[in-house]
């Protein structure tokens, strides 16, 4: 093999290899705009957490925040309430899984693994039936003082748990944390 041979199978090579990497950065270049337009906006990244101030929630009321196109049911529980919910066999719910974005996705649906903090005061929920996804009514309606969807009559518990009707799980608890005393944090 010649001197000459050996330099043009070198050429070859470069020639090759330039023309593989130039059609990978324009393929890349082409394609990269198609894939970045599936990327959320900025202002849809900006409401995947919002920031509650429920300063204004007495004790037995509720704020309904919309957050992600959904309202989000805020209550400040009573101590009646609070032992309602925490006075419930599990045995007799429908849906036995907490359905808390929170905490284990296998944790029981006990009344404390439903609600914000230790004590049970606060509930933060998906306003939204998980039968055919209505608004249900709350401030103790139903007949287990809690939440009822008349469109079809499903009945939720102190603790947003289903315990009569169509619906087949319980009203979901979103990610959601106190960022102070006075704020609460979804997303």
């Amino acid at each position: 093999m010649s001197h000459a041979e050996d330099q043009a199978g070198t050429r070859r090579d470069f020639l090759y290899y330039a023309t593989a990497g130039a059609g990978a950065v324009a393929t890349g270049a082409a394609v990269w705009p198609l894939v970045n337009q599936m990327n959320p906006s900025a202002d849809v990244r900006a409401l995947s957490s919002i920031r509650v101030d429920v300063s204004g929630v007495d004790t037995g009321t509720q704020l309904t925040v919309k957050w992600l196109g959904k309202p989000v049911f805020i209550r400040r529980r009573t101590e009646k309430e609070i032992e309602e919910g925490r006075a419930v066999n599990l045995a007799d719910l429908v849906d036995q899984n907490a359905e808390n974005a929170n905490i284990d996705a296998a944790a029981p649906a006990t009344d404390e693994n439903r609600t914000l903090d230790e004590a049970g005061e606060w509930l933060v929920m998906m306003g939204v039936c998980t039968h055919l996804g209505c608004v249900p009514l709350g401030n103790n309606s139903g007949e287990y003082d809690g939440w009822f969807c008349p469109c079809h009559g499903s009945h939720y518990d102190t603790a947003g748990r289903i315990r009569k009707g169509p619906a087949p799980r319980n009203l979901p608890v979103p990610k959601a944390a106190f960022a102070d005393d006075t704020t609460i944090l979804l997303g």
